[in-house]
C-alpha cells in the first residue's frame, strides 16, 4: 500500500492548516512534513481533510436494485403511478412470460384514494406488477402477481411483516452475483460522496451475502452487516459477536428488531390516534410487545449482539426505551420521528446510539403535518434529543432516501431543503454536532487513527444551506485507500 501525503490541508472543519501522512492504513504523521520518496502527494492547499462520513442505516440489495426500477416517487395518487408504470414499459419490450416489473416509491400518506390490484390489472392486464412504496413498510401487487405467489388479497397493498416476506421472495428472481454488482456500483456511488461505513440492514443473510461480494470484488466501504431473527441462532451458534471482523473491512453488525411501522403507512405505534386510520388501526401498529422485545434483545446481548430496534411512533419509541432499561445492555433506536417530550432524556442512556435519518425529516413534513397534527413539535425531534444528551448518528435509510451525507447534514441544520420556511426550525442542531453525527462521533484526526478520510475543497462551516448539498468530494479514503479520487 503506497504512503500518502497530504499536503497544506485544513485539519478538520475550522482546524489549522498542516500536512497529514498516511501509511499502513492509518495516519502516521501530522505537522510540517517531507514526503517520502515513494509517496502519493496531494497538494490541495486549503482543502479540509476530514474522518469519513458514516451512513448508518441502508437496506443494500433494495438500495442497489431501486437505481434499476420504475420511479413512481412524483405521484399524486394511485392514477398517477399507474401510469407512470404503463408508460415507461411502452418504451420496454413486452415482459416475457413470469417476468415481475418492479416499481418503487409510492407515497401514499396524502393520496385522497387508496391503490388498488384492479387499477394494475386494468392498465396492464395479465402482467404480474410490484410497486414498493418509499419507505419499504407496503408492496401494491397486481392480480397476476398475487396468483402466482399463492395469495388472495382484498386490495392486493400487503404492509409490514408481509411486505417484508414478498419482497425477500420476489428478491431471488434476480441473480445474487447481479444484484452483488449492483450493490458494488452503488457503494462506490456512496464513497464518492465522502461515506467511509454503512450499517446493512437488510432483511437477508447478511453475513453471507457481504462475504460472497468481497470474493467479487474490492468492497469500497466499511460494512457492519445486521442479523435478523431468522438468521440470529446461526449467528449466535457461529460465536459471532457485533464488532467482529468477518474479512478485511465487513463486520457482524447488530441484531435488528422492527417494533413498529412507519409514518406514511400509518403503521408507526403512537400514543394518540392517527385521525385517519388504516384498517381500524387508531393507534398504528404495534409489531413485537415489550415482553418478547425484552426477551428478543436479552438473548442477543447475553451473546454479545447488540440490538438495535426500528421505532418510529412515540408509543414504539417509550416501549423501546423500556427494553433498553430493562436489559440494561448497549444498541442503538432506529429512527425516533417521534418522541415525547418526557421520553427525550432516557435516550442519553451510556451505549444507546440514536440512528436517525434527516432527510426524512423534510420529506415527510407535510405527511407530518397531516397525520401527526398538533405533535409536529416533537417530530424528528433532533434539537431536543441533543439537548437532553443523546448520541446521534444520521444515515439515510436508504433507497428510502440517496445515501448523501451532506444533504442529511444540511436537512438536520436548517430544517429546509426548498423555498418554504425552515419546519420547526427549533429542532435543528448547529452545523457542529451534525458533522459529529454524520461520522459516528469522529471529530478530530489523530496520530494512530484508521485512515477513513474525506476530503473537500471548502470548509462545511462557512456554506449555506444549498451549497452544502452540493459540497464536491475530492477524495474518500477507506483504511488509507483511495475509494474516490476526483481528476487533480
Amino acid at each position: 500500500m503506497q504512503p500518502i501525503t497530504f499536503q497544506q490541508v485544513r485539519l478538520g472543519s475550522g482546524g489549522p492548516i498542516t500536512d497529514v501522512r498516511i501509511d499502513g492504513g492509518r495516519v502516521v504523521e501530522i505537522g510540517d512534513l517531507r514526503p517520502g520518496s515513494g509517496d502519493d502527494v496531494l497538494h490541495h492547499p486549503g482543502a479540509t481533510l476530514m474522518p469519513g462520513l458514516v451512513d448508518g442505516h441502508v437496506h443494500s440489495a433494495q438500495w442497489a436494485e431501486r437505481r434499476r426500477r420504475i420511479d413512481v416517487q412524483r405521484a399524486h395518487s394511485p392514477a398517477e403511478t399507474v401510469e407512470l408504470i404503463a408508460t415507461a414499459l411502452r418504451g420496454r419490450s413486452a415482459p416475457v412470460n413470469g417476468e415481475v416489473v418492479m416499481a418503487h416509491g409510492f407515497r401514499d400518506g396524502l393520496w385522497s384514494t387508496p391503490p388498488h390490484k384492479d387499477l394494475l390489472e386494468s392498465a396492464m392486464p395479465g402482467v404480474q406488477v410490484a410497486v414498493i412504496s418509499q419507505d419499504l413498510h407496503a408492496i401494491w401487487l397486481s392480480p397476476a402477481l398475487l396468483s402466482r405467489l399463492g395469495r388472495d388479497h382484498e386490495t392486493g397493498v400487503l404492509r409490514e411483516q408481509d411486505c417484508i416476506d414478498l419482497n425477500y421472495e420476489l428478491s431471488r428472481d434476480v441473480a445474487p452475483e447481479l444484484v452483488d454488482r449492483w450493490v458494488l456500483e452503488a457503494t462506490a456511488a456512496a464513497a464518492a460522496r465522502g461515506i467511509t461505513s454503512i450499517v446493512d440492514f437488510e432483511y437477508a443473510d447478511n453475513r453471507t451475502d457481504w462475504m460472497r461480494r468481497a470474493e467479487q470484488g474490492a468492497v469500497p466501504l466499511r460494512v457492519k452487516a445486521s442479523v435478523w431473527k431468522p438468521w440470529l441462532d446461526e449467528t449466535i451458534e457461529r460465536g459471532l459477536h457485533t464488532g467482529d471482523v468477518l474479512r478485511d473491512l465487513i463486520e457482524v453488525g447488530p441484531f435488528k428488531l422492527v417494533a413498529d411501522g412507519s409514518l406514511n403507512t400509518r403503521t408507526a405505534y403512537c400514543h394518540d390516534p392517527y385521525p385517519e386510520a388504516v384498517a381500524g388501526e387508531k393507534h398504528g401498529l404495534l409489531l413485537i410487545d415489550e415482553e418478547e422485545l425484552v426477551r428478543l434483545m436479552t438473548v442477543a446481548s447475553r451473546n454479545g449482539l447488540a440490538p438495535a430496534v426500528h421505532a418510529i411512533g412515540d408509543h414504539a419509541n417509550t416501549i423501546a426505551l423500556n427494553a433498553f432499561e430493562r436489559v440494561a445492555c448497549t444498541g442503538r433506536i432506529e429512527h425516533a420521528q417521534l418522541v415525547r417530550p418526557e421520553d427525550a432524556p432516557r435516550f442519553a442512556r451510556p451505549g444507546l446510539v440514536t440512528s436517525v435519518q434527516p432527510q426524512h425529516a423534510m420529506s415527510d413534513r407535510d405527511v407530518a403535518d397531516r397525520h401527526w397534527p398538533g405533535r409536529t413539535a416533537t417530530a424528528f425531534p433532533y434539537g431536543s434529543l441533543l439537548r437532553a444528551g443523546a448520541t446521534l448518528e444520521f444515515g439515510s435509510d436508504a433507497p428510502v432516501s440517496e445515501p448523501d451525507p451532506w444533504h442529511a447534514i444540511a436537512d438536520a441544520v436548517h430544517r429546509t431543503d426548498d423555498d418554504r420556511a425552515p419546519w420547526h426550525v427549533e429542532q435543528g442542531i448547529p452545523l457542529n454536532a451534525a458533522l459529529e453525527a454524520a461520522t459516528a462521533g469522529r471529530t478530530t484526526i489523530s496520530v494512530g487513527d484508521p485512515a477513513d478520510l474525506v476530503l473537500l475543497p471548502d470548509d462545511p462551516i462557512h456554506l449555506s444551506n444549498p451549497d452544502l448539498r452540493t459540497l464536491p468530494v475530492l477524495a474518500t479514503l477507506v483504511a488509507g485507500r483511495f475509494s474516490h479520487r476526483a481528476e487533480d
